[in-house]
């Protein structure tokens, strides 16, 4: 295949099958072990996944955190399993969040990552409440300016730079170089 031969058969777009799973992962530029800055990178994680999700309309109800350490050798990974099934961001961050509170961190962490399965292909339905109602505006806003200007274009204020986090690529707008000085959101 490295070669351009291969002898499988062309599979079309439309025969392929269904996504079983959505995940990412990332091995860190550093070792870290400060809880503040590992949640921010789930934080991150958990954006990545849940975009890709509602991209491909499905939701999943387990969720699958996997934590290697600096030595590179040691790692492990846990899964919890939902009562219904999710694919908003802080959803899925909360569930990654609770697995990591069960465990004890060995050593500093060098990768991590989130995965969603168990999955459901759906039609987006409205949802009953306002405030769901809201959130789910809000998430296909940011969705949809993400896709438009580039990854992370839009994201948790947790991820602006300045809040000394590596794994986040947000450039200010050139209409505000410095950055946000001051944001009223009501």
């Amino acid at each position: 295949m490295g070669q351009g031969i291969d002898h499988s058969p062309v599979v079309q777009f439309a025969e392929e099958g269904d996504v079983k799973s959505v995940g990412h992962s990332s091995t860190l530029d550093r070792d870290i072990s400060d809880p503040v800055e590992i949640r921010r990178f789930l934080l991150q994680l958990s954006e990545m996944v849940g975009s890709r999700a509602r991209r491909y309309s499905v939701s999943g109800k387990t969720i699958h955190l996997y934590v290697r350490y600096a030595d590179f050798f040691s790692s492990w990974g846990k899964q919890t399993t939902l009562k219904n099934y999710i694919n908003q961001s802080d959803e899925i961050y909360r569930a990654a969040l609770g697995i990591l509170e069960t465990v004890e961190l060995e050593q500093p962490v060098r990768l991590l990552g989130i995965s969603l399965s168990n999955l459901k292909h759906q039609a987006e339905q409205l949802p009953l409440f306002e405030d769901e109602r809201k959130k789910l505006f809000a998430t296909q806003a940011m969705d949809t300016l993400n896709d438009r200007f580039g990854r992370m274009s839009v994201t948790y204020g947790t991820l602006l730079p300045g809040k000394e986090i590596a794994g986040s690529h947000v450039i200010p707008p050139s209409w505000r170089p410095d950055g946000i000085k001051c944001v009223d959101v009501e």
